[in-house]
């Protein structure tokens, strides 16, 4: 395995593991060429990728394919002037292509922005003017090129748009274009070289609150993935792996691409347009996956299915992240498939920097023990270290060293990067508290934590009891703001197959929710929904329902 260069592989304990963990980082790392054409150089039928959509489709490629794919998209790219510093944005969905373009883009030294194929034409203006990006590569889909088309109106600066599996008028056609170019392409010498502190990539963070943030890393930041795909998904040379995400969104970079590859396992990709929980564990069974990743709905829907009607022995490790995970999907997930869900925790700034990792046991509901690499603390409003069990600001120590995938700051916001990372702390907006064995408990976003006479209450917390409900699919919690008690605890759900709303369905969450956890936290009001505002990443956004509260 290639990760064996850049780090030690394996470890006997998770001691051992944050004692010895040393990730290192060449002056001149790019992904584009150390990781992916050195695996081609090595071994070139070695499996990359195998792809697959929901209309019957299938194709593999080895990191040879990938190679050349790529080198013949940066000469392409590169004969329409893009260079080293230079920002693209991607709109690709699950197509293959983007895994060609990403690495090509990488081998220039130009700046990666993945985005979501669900932007208006006031995402996409808001996009190209703050990034200044020169050029959009988009699937052929008329939704996403009409908005393109109609923002590009107002924007001298997009230069060039090119058109994925299909032609569009007025567009380059990839596929097309790419056939006039070599697949060889050298790395770049000089002033073109990338060093490891310069751009690599740049996420608009989806946002549960405010306009998105341009959230910056640099050419050091897939190394960091090893974290997240060695050690927290136990993936190696015999894995094939697949995470479900769009490519536009930031858990593609924690699952799709870096530390898989750099640890040696093959991508699957299933690309579909509407999920359907049989159709996805079918194909997990047909393609022999060994390591599954997905956010706790995705979870929530597999439980509700009969799982014993597919083949998943050789399915062996499971993870989740995004959210965190209630206990009763971690229990009826288990007694179905014999496996634990491994819980992972970070955000599009870091890379996976808390998880339950191989060497410990899992709690169901806990986001793990700290990276390794990673000096996590949890601290009260006076930046005070927090006693066992008081809940705290989730807090990143910075003044030692700069872990390795922690990201460079707020694109061309400095007062918005101070406003979180300052004195030798990046404090990650999340509540949290450590039990006394070391493992993190979620409590919430500091703006989603209730405050009702004088107690805090976690969203978290209400709603894993909620879940616990057989008429629960889906839930959020959040504060209504009341005159005696300050907040009041309010449900809105999402019911399961086979139940109506009801009276007496209230009364009955509410009695529950009071034995399951502190009478205190029970939502006095309960309001039954068909779906939960989310984020394009599939958060929900409780700012969302906090904001249709006060209009009401």
């Amino acid at each position: 395995m290639l990760v064996d260069k850049y780090v030690k592989s394996n470890y006997e304990s998770y001691e051992d593991f944050i004692a010895n963990c040393k990730i290192k980082v060449p002056d001149d790392f790019n992904f584009g060429f150390d990781i992916v054409d050195a695996t081609a150089d090595a071994d070139p039928g070695k499996k990359a990728m195998i792809w697959c959509n929901e209309d019957g489709d299938e194709r593999v490629f080895t990191f040879d394919d990938i190679k050349k794919q790529s080198a013949r998209a940066a000469n392409f790219f590169k004969s329409l002037g893009i260079k080293k510093g230079d920002a693209v944005m991607l709109m690709l969905k699950r197509r293959y292509e983007y895994w060609f373009v990403s690495v090509a883009l990488h081998k220039i030294g130009a700046i990666l922005i993945p985005a979501t194929h669900l932007l208006t034409v006031k995402d996409v203006k808001y996009r190209v003017e703050a990034a200044d990006i020169k050029m959009i590569v988009a699937a052929a889909d008329k939704r996403i090129t009409d908005v393109v088309n109609e923002a590009k109106k107002d924007l001298p600066d997009l230069k060039h748009l090119v058109s994925v599996n299909g032609s569009v008028d007025g567009w380059l056609e990839y596929s097309k274009e790419i056939e006039k170019f070599s697949d060889v392409f050298k790395r770049p010498q000089g002033a073109q070289a990338v060093k490891k502190d310069d751009i690599f990539l740049l996420y608009f963070t989806s946002g549960t609150t405010g306009m998105p943030k341009m959230v910056y890393h640099n050419f050091s930041y897939p190394l960091g993935h090893i974290l997240t795909a060695r050690f927290w998904q136990n993936l190696n040379d015999e894995s094939v792996h697949i995470t479900v995400a769009d490519t536009g969104w930031a858990k593609a970079s924690w699952g799709k691409i870096y530390g898989q590859w750099i640890s040696g396992a093959c991508l699957f990709t299933y690309d579909y347009e509407r999920f359907n929980p049989k159709e996805l564990i079918s194909v997990i069974s047909k393609h022999g996956v060994t390591s599954f990743c997905a956010p706790p709905t995705i979870y929530r829907h597999l439980i509700k299915e009969d799982l014993s009607q597919y083949d998943l022995s050789k399915l062996k490790y499971v993870e989740t992240a995004g959210e965190p995970l209630n206990p009763e999907v971690f229990h009826q997930f288990k007694k179905m498939t014999g496996l634990e869900i491994k819980e992972g925790f970070g955000q599009t700034e870091t890379v996976v920097f808390a998880a339950t990792f191989p060497w410990i046991t899992p709690k169901p509901g806990s986001m793990g023990k700290p990276a390794a690499g990673w000096d996590i603390d949890v601290v009260d409003d006076e930046n005070n270290p927090c006693e066992t069990g008081q809940e705290g600001h989730l807090v990143i120590r910075t003044d030692k060293e700069k872990p390795v995938g922690l990201f460079c700051g707020y694109y061309k916001d400095e007062a918005l990067t101070k406003s979180v990372w300052s004195g030798g702390i990046y404090d990650t907006g999340d509540m949290v508290y450590k039990d006394e064995d070391g493992y993190l408990w979620f409590v919430g976003r500091c703006d989603d934590v209730i405050k009702s006479s004088g107690y805090r209450i976690g969203p978290f917390e209400v709603e894993s009891a909620l879940i616990e409900h057989p008429s629960v699919l889906e839930c959020a919690i959040t504060g209504v703001p009341d005159e005696e008690r300050g907040a009041i605890v309010k449900a809105t759900v999402i019911l399961a197959k086979g139940y109506e709303p009801s009276r007496e369905l209230v009364v009955e969450l509410q009695e529950h929710v009071k034995k399951t956890t502190a009478p205190y936290k029970y939502p006095r009001i309960i309001e039954f929904v068909k779906e939960l505002p989310k984020t394009i990443s599939g958060k929900i956004r409780r700012v969302e329902i906090r904001e249709s509260d006060t209009k009401k």
